[in-house]
Formats: structure tokens, C-alpha cells, sequence
């Protein structure tokens, strides 16, 4: 039996191993089978310690993934991981990730191989779920609920559920299952930021490794699991922390839009933080008429208001309305002199953003752009 400390050389910081325990390795036995066990200490009665299969041999980010937040959850806290195919052991298991054949939350069986398995996340969303997927369905409110520290049923927790899968979840659950992110001409299907899927991939054994062990290929799953793990809590932190303040400045100043000009075109941050994203996702949940065209804030070195021309999308370029042409390269007294509005700044020579020295001063610059 071996003890290992994953505190040390994986790059896993205290908070996060509050929620993975150490584990240790039991040695396979039935050698027609292989079965391999990774297993926790617990407090309690080893009895009662629950188990969560999972297929042995080459492991994928899915099934990885899975097993960290099934053990997040207070059904099947610390539980043991069990490795194998065995068909005879997987059906004596709690929960089944990845292979068995059956999906099946009601006895929390949750494979994705069989013929006829078309679930999706819903929501909107149309991929095809991997296991996991599936365990993020099933569990993942109460997993972000148990991070932000409220009941399930808070707002806030439904909203992370969402963003989560979008930014993180999808790109997983689309890899594992073959999904190309791209169509020609079309925009790409899902969001890939982490590329985790390729990265966990490459923790199974080489092939040129001389020691192939079932014990060898367990602490190589055991570093799939926890890369996998803390890069799922480190994007729900990252939501919960930075994403959904961002959201709600945003939505609080698209809503006072038409105070800050009868077209309700101009958005004016009241405080600054990253506003893309959450502009073009709440115009399209807000059905929003007048697409806002220049977005206004304060520059925090200099001091000065900048208006920025809103792309025609999150992936683009080209803005719906750049700032003038006429504008565009000059700088400080003669954009002043070529625009008419006193403490100008400068124009980029694309016409995506611009400033001036005042609050004042950008607002005539947006709403003359407006007419121009």
C-alpha cells in the first residue's frame, strides 16, 4: 500500500485539496480482469465508504474529470474509485462513469457509449454529454452551490451552471465524443479555452515506458484527476469571483442606457471590468432593438474616458459602427479642431476606439459618431 501526498509536485494548492483527499492505490487482483482501486481514508466505517467505477486502460479527460466532481458531491464524498471492466464488479459498484453500457442517473450509472445515447445539457445546448457531462447534469449545482456557499435553489448558482458548462464543460464533452468545433463558414459549435481534453490525454503511459503496470497507469489516471479537477474548481471560482460581478455591472448599465442617451445606443461603465461577452449574451437575452454601438469608461492610468466601437461579434473584428473616418489617425488639438469637441485624445486609424480628457467630451464623441 502506498500513501501519496498530492500536495507536493502536482502543482495543487491547499484550498483545493479540501476537496480531494489523498488517496491510495490497493494492488489488482483477478488477473483475467484487471481491477484497480483508487480508495481515500475516511474517518468512518470502511464499509460504508461508497465506490465509483470507472474503466481501466487508457484514460480519457472525461472520465478523469468525472470522478473529481462525483467526489465533490455528499453522496459520494471521498468514495473510492474503482478501475475496471469487469462487468461482475461494476454492477456491485455505487455509481458507474464511462463504461457499463447504461445511463442511468436513478441508480447513477453514467456511460455514454451505447447505442441510442443522444442526451444533451440542454439549455440551449446541443452536444452530446460524456460521462462527464453527465455527472456535471446531474451534480454540478450543488457542486457550485457548496463554492458560493448558498442553497442550490439561489439564482446566482443556476447562472454559474450555465456559464461553467458554456466556457468549460462543453469543449470536454464535445472532444470526447468527436464533435468538430468548427463547420465551414459557420461559427464554432463550442468554446475551447483550455485545450485540458489533449493535455490529460498525454498523462497515459508511453507507449516506450518500460513499466506498464496497473499500478503505474493508476498515478498517471490519479494526475489526470487532479489536473482535470483543479482546472474545473479553478473555472467555477473564476465565475463565482470575477464573472458574474462583471455580469451584473453590465447588465446594470445596459439597463440605464437610454438615460445616458435617447438612441440607447451608448453604454456608459459605471465601473470598469471585462464587458464583452456579457454585452453580446445580454442583448441577445434582452432582445434588445437598439444594439449598442460605442461603450464609454475610464481609462485607470491616465484618467481618461475612452469609446470603444462594439464589434458586429465576440470573434470578430469589424465593429458595428467605427468612430468617423474623417476622425480616424488624429490626435489631441487636431482631432479637437476636425471634430469640434474640445480635450480630444486620439481616433485608432480603424475607427474601433477613441478618447478624451473628460467624461463630457467622450459622450459628444459617441453621440456625434452616432450621426455621422
Amino acid at each position: 500500500m502506498v500513501i501519496l501526498n498530492l500536495s507536493r509536485g502536482l502543482g495543487f494548492n491547499q484550498k483545493q485539496l479540501f476537496f480531494f483527499p489523498k488517496f491510495f492505490f490497493l494492488r489488482p487482483f483477478m488477473a483475467s480482469s484487471p481491477v484497480a482501486s483508487v480508495s481515500s481514508p475516511s474517518s468512518g466505517d470502511p464499509i460504508s465508504v461508497k465506490r465509483v467505477g470507472t474503466h481501466h486502460g487508457s484514460f480519457h479527460c472525461d472520465e478523469a474529470l468525472g470522478c473529481f466532481m462525483i467526489r465533490l458531491t455528499d453522496k459520494f464524498s471521498n468514495a473510492q474509485i474503482v478501475r475496471t471492466r469487469d462487468p461482475q464488479v461494476l454492477q456491485g459498484l455505487d455509481a458507474v462513469l464511462d463504461v457499463g453500457g447504461v445511463y442511468d442517473p436513478s441508480h447513477d450509472r453514467y456511460d455514454h457509449h451505447q447505442k441510442g445515447f443522444e442526451e444533451v445539457f440542454g439549455h440551449g445546448f446541443s452536444t452530446k454529454l460524456s460521462s462527464a457531462g453527465l455527472v456535471y447534469k446531474h451534480f454540478g449545482k450543488e457542486i457550485i452551490a457548496k463554492e458560493l456557499q448558498v442553497d442550490e435553489g439561489h439564482p446566482d448558482v443556476h447562472r454559474l451552471f450555465l456559464a461553467v458548462y458554456k466556457s468549460f464543460m462543453e469543449a470536454i464533452d464535445a472532444v470526447d465524443n468527436g464533435i468538430n468545433q468548427y463547420d465551414i463558414d459557420q461559427p464554432p459549435k463550442y468554446v475551447n479555452n483550455t485545450h485540458l481534453s489533449s493535455r490529460v490525454g498525454k498523462l497515459n503511459l508511453d507507449w516506450t515506458d518500460p513499466d506498464q503496470s496497473p499500478e503505474n497507469e493508476n498515478k498517471a489516471f490519479e494526475k489526470a484527476m487532479v489536473l482535470a479537477g483543479g482546472e474545473f474548481l479553478d473555472s467555477v471560482r473564476f465565475h463565482a469571483k470575477s464573472w458574474l460581478p462583471a455580469r451584473s455591472i453590465v447588465m446594470g448599465c445596459l439597463a440605464a442606457r437610454y438615460e445616458i442617451d435617447p438612441s440607447g445606443e451608448i453604454m456608459v461603465l459605471t465601473t470598469f471590468c471585462p464587458w464583452k461577452l456579457h454585452l453580446f449574451e445580454l442583448e441577445e437575452e434582452m432582445k434588445n432593438d437598439n444594439l449598442i454601438k460605442y461603450v464609454l469608461y475610464q481609462d485607470d492610468r491616465s484618467k481618461h474616458w475612452r469609446v470603444q466601437a462594439v464589434a458586429v461579434s465576440p470573434d470578430r473584428f469589424e465593429s458595428r459602427k467605427p468612430l468617423p473616418a474623417q476622425w480616424r489617425g488624429l490626435r489631441d488639438e487636431e482631432l479637437s479642431k476636425e471634430s469640434g469637441i474640445p480635450g480630444c485624445v486620439f481616433v485608432h486609424m480603424s475607427g474601433f476606439i477613441g478618447g478624451n480628457q473628460t467624461y463630457e467630451g467622450a459622450l459628444t464623441m459617441a453621440k456625434h459618431a452616432l450621426k455621422l
